[in-house]
């Protein structure tokens, strides 16, 4: 039977030399650690027999709360390869967070750092969770101990396309979080278009600086190196300077928006140095135009943005070369994500299901062979965020345009329906976003007496600048209709944000949610 196993795709694209340097991280001390392509072969290969001698049930899931190291990946690659579930966890969740993943998912296998051991074992224990084992970001832990003590040669599972590789939990901004299965197939149909739509090269190498329990890191930047048998400088903490300096010995680099702005705020981002680059991605939340432009002033790059979800891994991408599927053309435009990706079907939907004219805002909707098999145990909420024909309702407002470029309006939830009229945030914020003095903004929807809803603005002012609310408010006035008009506005120091850079507009609502009652 021919298998489909991810990790034998991935396998199949190392190098013909194995001693060759596929990782380049660096110690607690600063030395460089070198990991060739034989070590991710063998350790990979070990810490999958350890797997395989548990003797775990056909689909287990193996969660994952560990800080980011080359051995993370490492286990990652070996869950694969054993032929299990991949469950990564932020490293942020705390202990009734965990409580509730440990007893939705069931997991049979349970790898934590060793500072958390005593409290996720009791957690992992007392859900009927056979194995605990722990992984130091310092090459510590029992699972490497254990791991030693196994061969170094392992044959990959046999798995069908369809079969399960990993469950990756949603933020969960409105109610529990949800665990989107990701199949085997799902995961190497998007590897595949992505090396060929962003045109991975011999002899690119990446520059990984995302956290690893995300699609964005773990999925996009990890499998497009490795499918391409690229090289990654691994960094475990993002540092801009550090960064920069890399960009001498890197062709890729792949960061969220707050990556970006961080290395603008060094002087030593140069057009010099990043002379060596050949492209740079920005995804996980929205870039903001004064970013792309400024990051193309400072370094004659233009920023490729795209958008996806856990869901669906990547959806869209603006071109990386000119792009014969849409009339040649080749142009990054700031404010859009691109084009749905080859494969990918999108279209934009009134609330009734009817497709929108060109250009029209709606409710973005997609299918392919990325997009996911449902959630984790809910059937009927899986039942739900599908249309009778087969699509799958991102929750996301957009457009397409008549060249075909896709823009992200907001999120359906973040919609304010106020005296019967439609607003979307986006909208609004991309006019505050332009006044002088004016860092970032968030506008939400909180309850109201007589509109049933309006828009409070949250306002971030940039170093050394006093912002007037009033006066925000008062230039919007003259911009937008009255009914788009935020009925507040707050100037703040900063806004709250996930580990990815979304700001998360749940605790802005729930914040301000009394403000007119």
């Amino acid at each position: 039977m021919q298998s489909d196993n991810l990790f034998s795709a991935l396998r199949a694209a190392f190098p013909s030399d194995l001693d060759q340097i596929a990782v380049e991280a660096a110690s607690a001390s600063g030395e460089p650690l070198l990991y060739t392509w034989r070590d991710l072969d063998r350790a990979s290969a070990r810490i999958a027999n350890l797997l395989a001698s548990l003797k775990l049930p056909e689909g287990s899931r193996i969660a994952v709360q560990v800080e980011k190291s080359v051995e993370a990946m490492l286990l990652y690659l070996a869950t694969l390869r054993a032929g299990y579930v991949f469950l990564p966890l932020n490293t942020a969740y705390q202990s009734a967070e965990i409580e509730y993943f440990v007893g939705n998912a069931e997991p049979a296998v349970v790898v934590c750092t060793p500072g958390n051991f005593s409290w996720v074992s009791r957690i992992a224990f007392t859900a009927g969770t056979q194995h605990v084992f722990t992984l130091g970001d310092d090459r510590t832990g029992t699972l490497l101990e254990r791991a030693a003590h196994f061969g170094d040669e392992h044959a990959p599972a046999v798995r069908k396309a369809d079969d399960l590789a990993a469950i990756l939990y949603t933020s969960g901004t409105t109610g529990r979080s949800k665990g989107a299965m990701l199949t085997h197939g799902n995961l190497l149909s998007n590897a595949r278009v992505l090396k060929d739509y962003w045109g991975w090269k011999p002899g690119d190498v990446l520059i990984h600086a995302l956290p690893i329990f995300h699609v964005h890191g773990l999925f996009v930047a990890i499998h497009g190196a490795l499918i391409n048998g690229s090289r990654m400088i691994w960094m475990a903490k993002f540092d801009p300077k550090a960064a920069i300096a890399a960009m001498q010995r890197a062709t890729v680099f792949m960061g969220v928006p707050t990556l970006y702005v961080r290395m603008l705020a060094e002087p030593a981002l140069t057009k010099a140095a990043v002379s060596h680059m050949r492209l740079f991605i920005s995804g996980s939340a929205p870039l903001l135009i004064e970013t792309f432009k400024e990051w193309q002033d400072r370094t004659g790059h233009t920023i490729l943005e795209r958008y996806g979800m856990s869901e669906t891994i990547m959806l869209t991408s603006n071109p990386c070369t000119a792009d014969a599927r849409h009339g040649g053309q080749s142009e990054r435009r700031g404010g859009t994500v691109g084009f749905a990706l080859p494969g990918v079907g999108l279209r934009v939907v009134d609330d009734a299901g009817k497709e929108v004219p060109v250009g029209e805002i709606g409710n973005i909707q997609v299918r392919g062979p990325n997009v996911f098999k449902g959630y984790w145990r809910m059937p009927e909420k899986t039942k739900e965020e599908f249309s009778t024909d087969g699509w799958f309702k991102t929750g996301d407002v957009g457009e397409v345009d008549e060249r075909g470029y896709v823009s992200i309006v907001g999120r359906s939830k973040d919609l304010i329906i106020s005296g019967g009229y439609n607003v979307y945030p986006a909208e609004i914020e991309g006019y505050i976003n332009e006044m002088p003095g004016v860092a970032e903004s968030a506008l939400v929807g909180v309850p109201h007496p007589d509109f049933g809803e309006v828009g409070v603005a949250v306002v971030i002012p940039r170093p050394g600048v006093a912002l007037d609310g009033e006066a925000i408010i008062a230039q919007l006035k003259s911009q937008l209709a009255n009914f788009k008009i935020p009925k507040r506005c707050f100037v703040a120091t900063e806004l709250p944000r996930n580990t990815m850079g979304k700001v998360q507009k749940n605790l802005l609502r729930e914040q301000y949610k009394g403000l007119f009652a």
